[in-house]
């Protein structure tokens, strides 16, 4: 016979969810997205959050610490990572001072109300063409952690840089993928600091860029995440068969290379661009429809890789917006997920904040209200059986 207080528990669970921990989670499930602003036809801030909360997005990146924004987030239960741009990092490693300065401005004064719950240092800077912020990168790494433990912030906000594919002297097959060597006197010790504080490695995972650079050699169904025969690691028998994950397993296997076994990785930007140059093949509406829809169904699975099938893979989604003063090929200008009115740009299962044929989205709401009439059924089950156990 099953107690009544049991039963009792089991209804209040149901009809009354648990809050989860009171503690900051730096990365809530598996998807987030980038908010990239080089645009001059974007919504205002708050309205960005209401767009945020309207999709379900709840773990945001950005590449700076814009105050407008910082205020804007407040109160909005949503994750926030900041940024300190590559302009900075020399100024934050020159000493600890400027960068308890920097925190001071731009974290303190907004938490709790804006769930800061990360920062980034600098963006793609070993193995890009500044050689000058390679050792300043660590130097500034470390100067900001060390504000934040004086703030008792360390534990509560985490800390970590992007990486491009750049850092890495192969990718293919992902199990031969290692860094750099050139590299190794700036990387090692940056991962002996993360590997101390637990940090993860976040690396910028784009397929579309591996796409267009070989275009007649790799099958873009591979890349997109459709069906294909996908490629057998030689060294390891893995089958993969979409090049996403064969990108983090690649950063993975670089890892295991320099003595890194236990360390996570995180994708801080990937992406599909909708339109671009003449020669960037594949740059189409309907190819970034395609990955970003599929993407996101692969992350909400909450799966791992085929080398790491038990750590569910966690991405920052490139982007939120098009942002149509960015330089560079044309491509950079057309990876928003969302228009400059907050109409989504294609379907792939979000909600704008203007009406869209966004059949998949009635589609996911719908199976949601069924789920909350099994729900509230169950719950009444268990509460008539609890009311007349004898």
């Amino acid at each position: 016979m099953v107690p009544r207080t049991l039963l009792l528990l089991c209804f209040c669970l149901l009809v009354f969810p648990s809050p989860g921990p009171l503690a900051v989670e730096a990365f809530v499930g598996g998807y987030g997205i980038n908010y990239g602003r080089i645009a001059n036809n974007i919504p205002s801030p708050d309205k960005v959050v209401e767009l945020l909360r309207k999709s379900k997005i709840r773990n945001v990146k950005i590449y700076d610490s814009d105050h407008s924004i910082l205020d804007a987030f407040k109160g909005s239960g949503l994750n926030l990572v900041i940024a300190i741009p590559n302009e900075l990092v020399k100024d934050m490693a020159a000493n600890e001072s400027r960068s308890m300065d920097w925190l001071n401005q731009n974290v303190k004064p907004y938490l709790p109300q804006t769930r800061i719950v990360g920062i980034t240092v600098g963006n793609e800077v070993l193995g890009g063409q500044d050689q000058s912020l390679y050792q300043p990168l660590v130097d500034a790494v470390k100067n900001v952690y060390s504000g934040l433990k004086r703030l008792h912030l360390e534990k509560e906000i985490e800390l970590f840089t992007p990486h491009s594919e750049a850092v890495f002297a192969t990718s293919y097959p992902p199990s031969a993928c290692v860094f750099k060597e050139e590299l190794m006197p700036y990387m090692k010790p940056l991962l002996d600091f993360f590997a101390m504080i637990h940090s993860p490695f976040y690396v910028n995972a784009y397929p579309f860029l591996a796409y267009i650079s070989d275009p007649e050699h790799i099958d873009i169904n591979y890349a997109l995440f459709k069906p294909n025969n996908g490629i057998v690691d030689p060294n390891t028998s893995l089958h993969y068969d979409n090049m996403f994950d064969a990108q983090i397993d690649a950063a993975y296997a670089a890892l295991h290379a320099a003595g890194y076994d236990d360390m996570e990785v995180r994708v801080a930007e990937t992406g599909w661009a909708s339109s671009g140059d003449q020669n960037e093949a594949g740059a189409s509406s309907e190819n970034a429809r395609t990955y970003n829809f599929n993407l996101r169904k692969r992350l909400f699975l909450r799966k791992g890789t085929p080398l790491k099938p038990k750590r569910p893979v966690k991405a920052y989604i490139f982007a939120l917006f098009n942002e149509n003063q960015k330089p560079g090929p044309g491509s950079e200008r057309h990876y928003g997920l969302f228009l400059p009115d907050g109409r989504i740009s294609y379907d792939i299962g979000v909600s704008g904040l203007l009406p869209s044929s966004a059949s998949s989205s009635m589609l996911s709401m719908k199976k949601i209200r069924a789920g909350g009439w099994i729900l509230h059924y169950l719950a009444t089950v268990l509460l008539s059986i609890f009311i007349f156990w004898p």
